[in-house]
């Protein structure tokens, strides 16, 4: 059985979205588990009406994508799901897309996880995410053919240093193993810790991209309408400077740290700048407030 968890975040109508695409599309046995973060109890009681089958477990403050996932993994491990999925629920999903997903984990004792090829929803031709490298030289992190158009080379399965979370099918065994995700993290790049954590246990993560999902990118980070600050929530840019010093902390050791440090100071001095000469002053200052706090909390 696949345990498939979604957090909610007042974002009731991507979640039916989500969900409507699940129920149309999987055959296997499965639960779904949504983990509602700032419960609101009429919407609730709409998405239960909806879909009865549903497992929800509001919460009644935000608890991040770390948080909410580790509740809704534990729930399922309770169930005895044999694999655990996390899904974004600002996703859309094909007909038998775990089957693929399913298969992949099978192929081999030594892959722990696997994700599916991601596209943007409004631009079903240009890939979101194809699978992550990682850099342990400096700590940083790329997504293989972000923002590029689809094209053969995106198409072959393959391994990968690093699985997003908006996608990732484990085997719950793994999980037992390794842990559940790091909640210091709250959001953003917990998904590399984690990754960076299955791999040191000797396993191998993987890319198949048989059947594509779609991604509402930013659906829960996106204000709608463009204010003075831009698009993006300034939280989102302390989450990335403060939550990038955590994972180098984590993983970057010996002769590396220096050149990872180093480049965390680029980066935040190349963010300053650009938010100054924007005039963007909360960003300016979370970025700031993000990279203190990266080297000042106990992890």
């Amino acid at each position: 059985m696949v345990a498939i968890i979604l957090v909610n975040w007042k974002n009731y109508d991507d979640t039916k979205d989500c969900l409507h695409s699940l129920y149309q599309s999987i055959h296997t046995s499965f639960s779904i588990i949504v983990v509602d973060n700032e419960s609101q109890e009429t919407p609730v009681a709409k998405l239960k009406k909806s879909f009865p089958q549903i497992t929800v477990l509001p919460q009644k403050t935000n608890l991040g994508f770390t948080g909410a996932n580790n509740i809704g993994i534990k729930y399922g491990l309770t169930l005895g799901a044999e694999y655990i999925m996390l899904l974004n629920n600002d996703t859309t999903v094909p007909k038998n897309f775990i089957d693929p997903l399913l298969m992949t984990l099978h192929s081999s004792p030594q892959i722990a996880a696997v994700q599916p090829k991601i596209m943007f929803h409004e631009y079903p031709d240009t890939i979101w995410n194809a699978g992550g490298i990682y850099y342990p030289y400096n700590a940083a992190t790329k997504t293989i053919g972000y923002n590029k158009l689809d094209a053969k080379k995106y198409n072959e399965s393959r391994y990968v240093d690093w699985i997003t979370g908006c996608c990732i099918l484990l085997k719950s065994e793994i999980i037992t193993e390794v842990g559940l995700l790091n909640e210091h993290f709250f959001a953003y790049y917990e998904d590399v810790d984690w990754s960076l954590r299955i791999r040191k246990l000797g396993y191998r993560l993987a890319y198949n991209p048989t059947l594509p999902i779609l991604h509402k990118v930013g659906a829960s980070s996106k204000n709608k309408n463009k204010t003075d600050e831009g698009f993006l929530s300034p939280f989102v840019h302390f989450l990335n400077i403060r939550n990038h010093i955590f994972m180098a902390r984590l993983h970057i050791k010996g002769i590396h740290v220096i050149n990872a440090h180093i480049y965390l100071l680029l980066k935040i001095i190349i963010y300053g700048v650009y938010f100054m000469l924007k005039g963007r002053r909360k960003k300016l200052n979370m970025s700031f407030k993000g990279y203190l706090e990266g080297y000042s909390t106990q992890l």
